[in-house]
């Protein structure tokens, strides 16, 4: 058990008022939030970057088996999971550490390495829950705009923040669904200050086949956390499982602040069938390049602008405040995602399935036209 400093009880305690709030939220909250209390049952969901697919068999299977024994808490099993995941990756098991979804490990690791007088750095646009949570504990919430080709950008991070305790970086990033090369993400860890971290969300990783983990930079034992998550390709958003991982150094150093939860014995499960079935990620891969890369065929036809993504996920352009759009939508039983202040007239637009995708395609040549 962690030992949990009277700072970070302050602190925790801070972040419970917050949560309160929307700017407290994670990507699930600010998803049921933003999405419109009624909604038809037939409606097209893709507002929320959730993979249409749901866990795979084997993983439906394992939660279906596990569901009698659900009233223990089944400690071995999240030691197994971490185990099988380290394995995977040429890990060490104790540089592994499984978590309820990837959103807790982010808060946690903004606890542990900002303060008010260590910023938090981050993309804009760029997932918010980090800067969020940094703004409403009293912590320099420093955004800096993508490159041209929506990479982040490191140089300019670095410039923007000489007092940083972390450096966000998200990769394949949300919501532009852009990659950051590894290359600047190296040059970024030779550089940063001293006693600052580079957090490394690879959430959507699986769905660019280009994309290159940072792992190897925590093997190499720099000041870089993983934050990995079965939300996306693995199609468990609702069952929460992900890992963070990092020398055991830094690992104790996010726990300190509230780390140590049982894990679900059903996500558990289901991410430990899903990592033992070896065609999930080329199989969905594929899938959602395929109805990606048709989408994207179809905007360009119809003259549409949006941002070339590696993801499961695309800003698009409405040409018009993407509210109204978003609303616009919404009638014709289409939910697409919410909007970013920097990019006043885009809205983000989560990869269905194919039948979702004609039907928004048909919704959104509706809505441009009226």
């Amino acid at each position: 058990m962690p030992h949990f400093s009277r700072r970070a009880f302050m602190q925790l305690s801070a972040v419970a008022s917050a949560a309160a709030v929307f700017r407290g939220m994670g990507e699930a909250q600010m998803a049921a939030v933003a999405r419109p209390a009624v909604h038809s049952a037939n409606a097209v969901i893709i507002d929320s970057n959730e993979n249409p697919l749901g866990p795979c068999q084997s993983a439906r299977e394992a939660v279906a088996g596990m569901i009698p024994h659900g009233g223990r808490y089944q400690f071995n099993l999240t030691n197994d999971l971490a185990a099988l995941f380290a394995r995977t990756e040429g890990l060490d098991p104790e540089w592994v550490r499984p978590t309820v979804g990837s959103t807790p490990a982010l808060s946690l690791a903004v606890l542990a390495f900002t303060s008010a007088k260590r910023s938090y750095v981050t993309a804009d646009p760029g997932y918010e829950q980090g800067m969020n949570l940094s703004a409403s504990i009293g912590v320099r919430v420093v955004k800096v705009p993508l490159t041209s080709t929506y990479a982040h950008d490191v140089k300019a991070m670095l410039s923007a923040a000489p007092d940083a305790g972390v450096f966000y970086i998200a990769s394949p990033n949300n919501p532009t669904g852009t990659l950051t090369p590894h290359s600047d993400i190296e040059y970024l860890v030779a550089n940063k200050p001293k006693d600052s971290i580079v957090l490394v969300d690879e959430a959507y990783i699986h769905f660019a086949e280009s994309a290159q983990s940072a792992i190897d930079l925590v093997k190499a034992d720099k000041d870089v956390i993983v934050l990995r998550t079965f939300s996306k390709i693995y199609g468990m958003a609702g069952l929460r499982c992900g890992f963070i991982i990092a020398r055991p150094e830094l690992m104790q150093k996010v726990m300190e602040h509230g780390g140590w939860n049982p894990m679900p014995v059903t996500a558990v499960t289901a991410a430990m069938a899903s990592l033992n079935d070896a065609q999930l990620i080329p199989e969905r891969r594929r899938i959602n390049t395929e109805v990606r890369q048709q989408t994207f065929q179809w905007l360009d036809r119809n003259g549409f602008s949006y941002i070339p993504s590696e993801s499961n996920c695309f800003m698009l352009d409405t040409k018009r405040p993407g509210q109204q759009a978003r609303e616009a939508m919404a009638k014709e039983n289409v939910l697409v995602g919410r909007i970013w202040p920097v990019m006043p007239t885009c809205v983000r637009v989560t990869v269905g399935t194919q039948e979702e995708m004609e039907r928004f395609q048909a919704a959104f040549q509706k809505v441009m036209k009226s």
